[in-house]
């Protein structure tokens, strides 16, 4: 922390001197586990940041705003054009005739479902990629860290000016946080117990003479393909929320779709409806209309869905395939630790 200069005895201190009673959630740069609480924490925390902080900052030319808090930014367009999408038809159907009304309603409801399944699926789905990859290499793509931030000072005054940005430890493929993976050897912990882990369940042996340099070009392209199939898995799975939102037996649910949970029976009944319009709805979607004409709108949902679940398998497939050229010799690198050499 930079403190002022205040005559011959200033000094500059780097140390975090916080004001009494507020304390920062995190001293350091911290890896964080990737778990459900932990996510939605995050989400939330940058969320209402972006809808309060970060615009002030940005609208003010805040000297400290920067590109962290300009890509946050994007989940307000994001969250307002969806609500836009799904007001588009419910806003406007009040000013039609009673049949134009119906059909405008019936299409503005699924258009809203459509929108909300395209946002869930697109999301969780992320996950159908990253869990085999981590349960396979031990490689999570998707662990969060927070990053201590120290910023410039408004005033000499300011003795606090730090913040916490929340990142990705992979979300740079050249440049991955690899410091927050390194075990305290003060702490009696095994410095490389990450990487040796990594190897040992990848294949690569145990006991590897630095495994931490030998891991890191087998994590960077497990890193890449992996985000490459989340990417592409991820937006198949979301058409194909689409394409379920517009099935046909939603409309018994959309018709007694209620929040009020206060009004028990009516909600316990929209629950029940809910439950049956899901399962019908994915048998439809699987089936295909029985009236329908061709072979394009009797297999289109199958095709869709098996081009998402393809592309997830796919993906899989080829973040787990490690080149050979990349796995460590381990005849040459193993460290004989009944021995008192090294085999070279």
């Amino acid at each position: 922390m930079i403190v002022p200069i205040n005559g011959i005895s200033s000094r500059i201190n780097f140390k975090n001197e916080e004001p009494e009673g507020k304390k920062l959630p995190y001293d350091n740069d911290t890896l964080l586990e990737n778990n459900f609480k932990n996510r939605t924490r995050i989400a939330y925390d940058k969320f209402t940041n972006a809808l309060s902080l970060y615009t002030a900052k940005g609208l003010k030319g805040d000297k400290n705003s920067n590109f962290y808090e300009f890509l946050t930014l994007g989940s307000i367009p994001y969250v307002i054009g969806s609500l836009m999408l799904m007001s588009v038809f419910n806003s406007a159907n009040k000013h039609f005739a009673p049949f134009a009304r119906s059909k405008a309603s019936a299409v503005g409801r699924r258009m809203a479902l459509g929108v909300l399944f395209y946002g869930i699926l697109k999301s969780f789905t992320k996950s159908f990629v990253n869990a085999p990859v981590k349960w396979i290499t031990g490689v999570d793509t998707e662990v969060p860290y927070a990053k201590v931030i120290y910023e410039l000072p408004d005033n000499i005054y300011d003795t606090d000016v730090t913040s916490i940005e929340y990142h990705k430890a992979y979300e740079s493929k050249e440049f991955p946080t690899w410091e927050l993976f390194y075990k305290s050897e003060a702490k009696g912990e095994v410095r490389n117990e990450y990487y040796d882990k990594i190897a040992k369940k990848i294949g690569c042996g145990e006991n590897l003479n630095d495994s931490d340099q030998e891991m890191k070009p087998i994590i960077k392209q497990i890193a890449i393909k992996t985000d490459m199939a989340k990417i592409l898995s991820s937006y198949l799975w979301a058409a194909a929320g689409v394409g379920y939102a517009f099935q046909t037996p939603w409309e018994d649910y959309l018709n007694v779709a209620t929040l009020k949970f206060w009004k028990f029976n009516k909600f316990k009944h929209s629950l029940k409806v809910f439950k049956d319009s899901a399962i019908k709805s994915a048998k439809e979607m699987y089936r295909g209309v029985d009236n329908a004409r061709g072979w394009w709108p009797k297999h289109a949902g199958k095709v869709m869905l098996g081009a998402a679940a393809l592309s997830s398998i796919l993906g899989v497939v080829n973040a787990v395939s490690i080149p050979k050229r990349l796995k460590p010799n381990t005849d040459h690198n193993v460290i004989d630790k009944n021995g008192k050499y090294v085999v070279n």
